[in-house]
């Protein structure tokens, strides 16, 4: 593991763990591996609000839309195996369908240009409302029309990943589930992944929450059934197994999982996206995008109580995943923060020399900063942000004293920087030109209590 993602994995956690406890979110887990490998897990918060059980990294989360890209997976191993083709009708494998239903590709399907309905004609389940479809329910709602011509725009599609399913139904002779988990999830090795609930007593399994606004948070049930959506949201992960898995979906990746031409396949762009971040772009199953100058793939997650993102970092080979179990779980936010921390840290490096010595959290009455030392320089992170190095003030130092190098024009670029330490050796105060932190946040009720005092 090159020092850069090392000291990464020292600053991503500590950053989370200040977000989740900011957002007042039940629970988070993270993971990330390097080249497939996984190199950190680590979880916050609690799985149960109610009995206040601490989150673990082993808990599973309902990872909802991160199930098309199994899909997808599928299908491609299919391919392969020269069952299916990309380009043929979906009605070559499925019968029953409307006309122009049967007559879009595997591939418009899963790069949602095929035009088929979102979620059919009632989508309650997505809100709990009614059962998520079983198999008559979608076949009837895939009888009707689709709502746009095929190849017309990107027109993302629940319903075209449950059809994908019953294609592998179809060919395999076998259900979904008993086909999925053995061609996909135990061939790249994922012991903690099942494709729909419910999940053994024995499993360890997160609550989900409804938002805090407008009346507080509330439990939905964690073993709800998708049914015949299972291709497309029915999917019980964790974020170790999910860094793992699409870590093999990389095309530099060694995995034996699907072919190099079939990974490929899935992570170049075949549809932009509109209405959203500008590049955003959807492959066969997966997400592409970037955050500056670094370009990611994977995918999102919503489900009722949950919130879930994956990316891979191929510059960087680093996979990693964000799991929040609220559906108001900031996890599209993270992801780009995590982004943000590690580019930064792969383009300064690990921290050398005086800079080393300039650590830990920082606290004062407008809030906290970080102080992150990459490469030769210090950065003055707000973790408090969802992209903590975003504008950061750098700091070029020599020993405990330096000078503020770059800030923004409302900062105090060129200004002094130093660190005070007691007898012990130890940093107590940080001062960034006149300004003043403390390393200790309960120091700050007796400084406002003296202050009123006085007052």
């Amino acid at each position: 593991m090159p020092p850069w993602l090392t000291s990464a994995l020292d600053y991503l956690p500590r950053w989370l763990e200040l977000q989740v406890a900011e957002t007042q979110l039940p629970g988070c887990a993270l993971a990330v591996a390097h080249r497939g490998r996984l190199v950190l897990e680590r979880a916050f918060g609690v799985a149960d609000l109610e009995t206040r059980a601490a989150l673990t990294p082993k808990h599973r989360f309902r990872i909802a839309s991160h199930s098309k890209s199994f899909t997808a997976a599928g299908i491609m191993r299919l391919v392969e195996a020269h069952t299916v083709r990309l380009d043929a009708p979906v009605g070559t494998y499925v019968t029953g369908l409307h006309d122009r239903v049967a007559a879009t590709t595997l591939r418009q399907l899963l790069s949602h240009g095929a035009g088929v309905h979102r979620d059919g004609r009632d989508s309650g389940h997505w809100d709990l409302r009614r059962p998520f479809l079983d198999a008559a329910e979608l076949r009837a709602d895939l009888e009707t029309p689709p709502t746009l011509d095929a190849d017309k725009r990107f027109k993302y599609s629940n319903h075209a990943f449950g059809l994908l399913g019953f294609v592998i139904e179809s060919v395999a002779g076998t259900a979904y589930a008993t086909w999925i988990r053995r061609e996909v999830i135990e061939r790249a090795g994922l012991s903690h992944t099942r494709p729909d609930t419910p999940v053994s007593a024995r499993t360890p399994m997160s609550n989900g929450y409804t938002a805090r606004m407008p009346f507080g948070r509330r439990p939905v049930g964690r073993d709800l059934a998708t049914h015949a959506l299972a291709p497309a949201t029915g999917f019980v992960s964790t974020a170790g197994d999910l860094v793992r898995f699409f870590s093999q979906l990389d095309p530099r990746s060694d995995s034996k999982l699907l072919s190099v031409t079939s990974r490929r396949a899935m992570t170049r762009a075949h549809r932009d996206v509109p209405g959203v971040p500008p590049g955003r772009q959807y492959g066969l199953g997966l997400i592409r995008g970037s955050l500056g100058r670094t370009a990611w793939f994977g995918h999102s997650g919503g489900f009722p109580g949950y919130l879930t993102r994956t990316c891979v970092l191929p510059s960087l080979d680093v996979a990693f995943s964000v799991l929040t179990n609220a559906i108001d779980g900031p996890a599209q936010q993270w992801a780009d923060g995590a982004i943000d921390i590690l580019a930064t840290f792969a383009r300064h490096g690990a921290p050398k020399g005086s800079a080393r010595r300039w650590t830990g959290r920082w606290w004062n009455t407008w809030g906290t900063c970080d102080l992150v030392p990459v490469g030769n320089r210090v950065l003055v992170a707000r973790p408090s942000l969802t992209t903590p190095f975003y504008g950061a003030t750098e700091l070029t130092v020599r020993g405990d004293v330096g000078r503020i190098s770059q800030a923004d024009g409302f900062g105090t670029f060129g200004e002094s920087a130093r660190l005070v330490r007691d007898k012990r050796g130890r940093a107590t105060a940080l001062w960034l030109g006149g300004g003043q932190f403390d390393a200790h946040a309960d120091d700050l009720p007796k400084r406002l209590a003296r202050s009123n005092g006085r007052a």
